[in-house]
């Protein structure tokens, strides 16, 4: 066994002391314990899910791609004790479904000159007709529309609407990644009402700090069918203990405001943290979890984002699932998978590419039925 993993604190030791030994154990205690300790030391806490005030409205509706796709441009509108907010996202839906459809959502953190609704500049970051034409509806929505990328004492975006005054916001207030999974969940909500789409077959995805934002919303939100996690690295997928290149003293100094103030506490300190991030990984159990890496990543650290993932496969086997497959990393290009877990290490950088693209439908394809 790597070194590293026998560092990590042990997924299955519950608060008692006991080992977990069946997944109803899991389920009705780990699990639990496992979220609060990430809600109360890494992420922070939501303070409210689906509002009472949510509206969603279509607001346009149209024939794209030769006709091979409807699109659908919606906002879901909401209050709070700050004001008013909206959400749009824009959804593709392949035209000649005769039946619901499984949807990829994306989480976008690069803004519409990769995800343009239009289509007249196309990316492979989010490449909407590869999925159209593998029979997925694909659906996206920007990070900033929920709440700004910006160190801006949490008084716009969502945190604006929900949140209460900043003297009296408690150490584990939710940070921005968590609004934005939280903005992941009201697409969702959405897309439950959408009568093309089968709700039970949704995988969620994302990129760099969008890869963050899809494990967080996958282990908060339970109806996301697939979690897929793209370069996440630090605080992602990637293990925090022995770590390379990015670490918690680095994402704390360069971006304050997106996670739980009480994160803090660990710069320089991994060590010390009651949780690792293969027990991110594990709150996806026993639903499809897909993580991927660039060679060329080092700041993300794929080999820290692999072995999470080894990491995690007592809790799938708990399930009765197999782990996935390997101990070592395999070689660029070359994916490797079970029936609930997947991997690839993709030659380039720190991206998300068609070639990824095509890797997660894959596994979507084989598994998400």
């Amino acid at each position: 066994m790597n070194q590293r993993l026998k560092q990590l604190p042990n997924i299955l030791l519950n608060a008692g002391g006991g080992i977990v030994s069946n997944k109803d154990e899991w389920a009705q205690k780990r699990r639990k314990e496992l979220v609060e300790l990430f809600r109360t030391h890494v992420y922070g806490r939501t303070p409210v899910r689906r509002p009472e005030s949510m509206r969603i409205a279509v607001k346009a509706e149209d024939l794209m791609m030769d006709g091979l796709a409807v699109r659908k441009k919606i906002e879901i509108q909401y209050e709070g004790p700050g004001g008013t907010g909206k959400l749009p996202f824009v959804l593709f839906i392949p035209a000649k479904a005769d039946k619901p459809v499984p949807a990829f959502v994306l989480i976008n953190n690069r803004g519409t000159a990769v995800a343009d609704p239009d289509r007249k500049q196309l990316s492979g970051f989010w490449p909407a007709e590869l999925l159209i034409e593998r029979e997925y509806a694909a659906a996206v929505f920007q990070v900033e529309d929920v709440d700004p990328d910006v160190h801006d004492e949490f008084r716009n975006g969502v945190h604006g609407l929900f949140d209460p005054p900043l003297d009296k916001r408690p150490g584990d207030a939710w940070g921005t990644i968590a609004a934005w999974a939280w903005g992941a969940s009201r697409v969702m909500d959405a897309l439950e009402e959408e009568a093309a789409i089968d709700a039970s077959r949704i995988a969620l995805a994302g990129h760099s700090r969008g890869g963050k934002t899809a494990l967080w919303a996958g282990a908060e939100d339970e109806r996301f069918a697939m979690v897929v996690s793209n370069n996440s690295g630090c605080t992602g997928a990637a293990l925090s203990r022995g770590k390379q290149g990015e670490r918690i003293s680095h994402i704390n100094a360069s971006f304050p405001h997106w996670f739980a103030e009480n994160y803090k506490q660990y710069n320089d300190r991994e060590d010390e943290l009651p949780v690792d991030q293969h027990m991110l990984l594990g709150l996806i159990a026993p639903r499809l979890l897909y993580v991927s890496s660039a060679t060329e990543d080092s700041w993300a650290d794929p080999e820290s984002e692999f072995l999470s993932l080894i990491a995690v496969q007592p809790i799938y086997k708990l399930h009765g699932y197999d782990g996935i497959g390997a101990e070592t990393m395999p070689a660029a290009e070359t994916p490797i998978s079970s029936e609930r877990l997947g991997y690839h290490l993709r030659t380039g950088d720190h991206d998300l590419t068609e070639y990824d693209w095509r890797c997660f439908i894959d596994f979507a394809d084989a598994n998400l039925i």
